[in-house]
This record gives C-alpha cells, structure tokens and sequence, in this order.
C-alpha cells in the first residue's frame, strides 16, 4: 500500500513537468558539443512577401498566376546582456492543423539583441507538412553559440496550409534563397537586428523536403523525368531546377558555405542522377536512418556517394526511420488520436528505436562541429568530424591523467559507451 501511494504522488509530481513540451533538453549523456552556449538567446517572428512568384496552386495548363509569396519566419539570435532565459512558444500547430500546443525553450521573446559583433547565418527549412518549430531545438542552440537562425513557415507546405505538393517542389530553394537574401541585408525592417547577422557567410538545414530543396540550392540540379511527373509541378515549371539549364546554374548563392541535409527526399523518386548530384558544390553533412522508408536509406547512401564536387559527411542513426535527428520530441498532446488522421501526431516526431532528445542532442553536436568548421573557420572543430566509420569499433583508452592514451579512438566528445548505433563516413571531393 505504501509502495502504490508513492507510486500515485509521483506520478502527480512528474505529471505536470512531461507536459512542458521542452525542445531545450539536453540529456547528461549527451556529446560534448550538444550543450547550449554562452549566449542568451532571443526570439522573433516576421512576416515577409518574395514579390511576383508563380502561383502553383492555382496554375492550370493555360495559365500560370504570380503573386507574392507570404513566408513567416522564426528568427533566434544572441541577446543582450543581462536578459533572463526562458520562455514559451504559444499556438504553435501539431502536426494535426486543428491542435495548437505550447513549447518550452530558453529563447526570450522580443528580447533585444545583443550589440556584441556579427554572427553567421543559418536557414532552417522543415519537412512536408511542418513549420518553423519542427527544428526549433537547432534554431535555439546554435543561436546560443553565437549564430542568427532563421526557420521558415514553407507557404502551402505546413500543417495549416498544406496543399499541391508541385508548389513545394519548386518553391523550395527559392524560399531558401530568398531568407538568404532578406536576411543578408535586413537593415530596412529591424537595424538592430541586421547590426549583428553576418550575411556572406551563411548555413542551411533541411530536413526531408527541406533537405531537397537544400541539394538543388547547393547546385544538385534535378532529371529531366522529374520535371515531368504527372503529380509534380504542373507545366513543366520545374524545369527552373532542371540540371544543366541557365537557370538552375544560377541558384547556388556564394554567400552559402555549408550545408546540412536531413534525409533529403527525392533520389528515391527518381529526382537526381549522377550527373546532376555531381553538380553539388558545398560543402555537405548528410544525416539519415539506416531503417529510412521515406526518403529511403539506399537513396540517402547514392545522395552521398555521387555528390562528387565535395567533401561530404554521412552521419547514420543505425535502425532509426525517417525522423532521425530533426523533429523535436513529440508534444504531449500528439500522444493521442486526433480528428483528421488517422495516426497519433506522435508518430509524425517520433522513432520507433531512438529517443528523439538524444537524437537532438547527436544532431546538434555534429551541427555545431560542422557550421563551427566552415562558418567561423575553427579548425578545431575537424577533430568532431575525423572519426572511426563505426562508432562500435572505437576504442575508450583514458590515461591516468585522464586525457586519451595513444590507443583511445572513440568518438571525439562522446562519452563512453553513448556513441552505440551510430556511422559516420567521409567522402573526399572527387571520390
């Protein structure tokens, strides 16, 4: 009877805390790199119009309408000394349109930023459906060691207003580049924060169809067969991204230095061959489930062998589905049925094998180590990058003062025994 009285009061105890929906956790066994920085972070959102784009949506064989495009973006950034962390995100959509939950994060609303320097700029594009809080765990951390994040509402690609699949198709690099753009030089609507974003020197993160339009935008143009599917983007528009072709020659932005690509869907479905992959051009860090049903894990593996033009990274989360990495954990309302569909909401964040904070937490380790190397030039970041191909043959060696012996090679900021299930490759420029 004691025992099952305990058991009640502590489940009235935790109760309260599982339903806080925190995208800010960060596990004690977590790599080194996974850790919020020195920076308090700050939050907004704007509403920004790329002006005169075609209308997918509402294009037919006769007539193709242009219109501003609506984008609303979530933009993290350094704060100002003295600001107090913490704070919630509030009516933020699960993946059922219908349900709106609140999120828990460190990120100050409106906070000002700090006036300390310049920071890189990282582009965060989500999934098909999703919207800008689906990697809001990246946009907070890495804003919290000196970047400006900047995670994108994909118009007609949301949970709200998810439409013709054509529209993300092509819209996809575009709103990329677009973000860019606006943000490289933001002066006209917040001084303030224009005053501290480094806008020649800048990151993308996608994820699924946010990680394909991240490969066109880094130059992997797409098949002539894709541009002419009957459930793609109508009237052979698509041909914007088409390899080979003036336009799609014209997308990768200089400003772009790095890329991280998040089980980028499209190989799978005949979207790239070799030659058009061969024309990626950044820097690259691919991460993906080896279990992948979506994009499709032996897709992922050409995506990374036929990028040829640079030196690419494949991180894999060993029997872990198409949600490897990206989405923050399930809010505690998606634990349940929900109008519209016929799955819990949980399934669209979650895996069946990894926790998804661990799997954050693996993420933004290696993110950090990644934008750190090609965004701020610390070569000491190579190190987290240089490892064993199977994190399973590292060797844990410590000395007696505590620091590696000649035979340690376990993974560089994992802790013993926490870098299980995981891959990492690399794959030189040219091979």
């Amino acid at each position: 009877m004691r025992h099952a009285l305990a058991s009640a009061t502590l489940a009235l105890m935790v109760t309260p805390a599982m339903a806080e929906n925190r995208i800010d956790t960060i596990r004690p066994d977590a790599p080194m790199l996974a850790a919020y920085g020195e920076h308090v972070v700050g939050v907004k959102t704007f509403e920004i119009s790329n002006p005169d784009q075609i209308d997918i949506v509402n294009t037919t064989a006769e007539n193709a309408p242009r219109y501003d495009r609506p984008l609303t973006v979530e933009v993290w950034y350094p704060a100002a000394e003295g600001t107090q962390s913490g704070g919630t995100y509030e009516g933020v959509n699960l993946r059922a349109a219908s349900i709106q939950v609140a999120l828990e994060g460190q990120a100050v609303r409106d906070a000002a930023p700090t006036m300390q320097g310049k920071f890189p700029l990282i582009v965060i594009s989500h999934g098909y459906p999703g919207n800008r809080f689906l990697m809001a765990h990246l946009g907070e951390n890495l804003a919290s060691k000196g970047y400006v994040t900047v995670s994108i509402d994909h118009t007609d690609s949301t949970y709200a207003d998810q439409n013709a699949f054509g529209s993300t198709l092509l819209n996809r690099p575009l709103d990329q580049d677009f973000v860019v753009e606006t943000f490289a030089d933001f002066s006209a609507t917040s001084p303030e924060l224009a005053a501290i974003i480094d806008g020649d020197t800048v990151g993308v993160i996608g994820y699924s169809m946010g990680g394909y339009g991240a490969l066109i935008y880094g130059g992997a143009g797409v098949t002539q067969a894709s541009t002419e599917y009957p459930w793609g983007t109508p009237n052979g528009l698509l041909q914007r991204h088409l390899a080979g072709s003036g336009s799609h020659a014209d997308m990768p932005n200089d400003k772009v230095k790095a890329i991280i690509s998040i089980a980028p869907w499209g190989k799978n479905t005949g979207f790239w061959d070799a030659d058009g992959l061969a024309g990626f051009e950044k820097p690259l860090m691919l991460m993906a489930g080896s279990v992948d049903d979506v994009s499709v894990y032996a897709a992922l593996r050409a995506i990374f062998e036929e990028t040829t033009g640079t030196k690419r990274h494949l991180l894999t989360f060993e029997n872990a589905n198409h949600n490897a990495g990206a989405p923050m954990p399930s809010p505690a309302e998606g634990y349940q049925m929900v109008e519209g569909l016929d799955f819990a909401p949980f399934e669209h964040y979650a895996d069946a094998v990894w926790d998804n904070v661990r799997m954050n937490n693996i993420a933004q380790h290696f993110a950090t180590a990644f934008m750190d190397l090609h965004l701020k030039g610390d070569e000491g970041k190579a190190a987290y990058l240089d490892l064993v191909v199977n994190a399973a043959d590292g060797v844990h060696k410590l000395g007696d003062d505590g620091k590696p012996a000649p035979e340690h090679t376990y993974w560089e900021g994992f802790p013993a025994r926490t870098a299980a299930g995981l891959k990492f490759e690399t794959l030189e420029q040219g091979n």
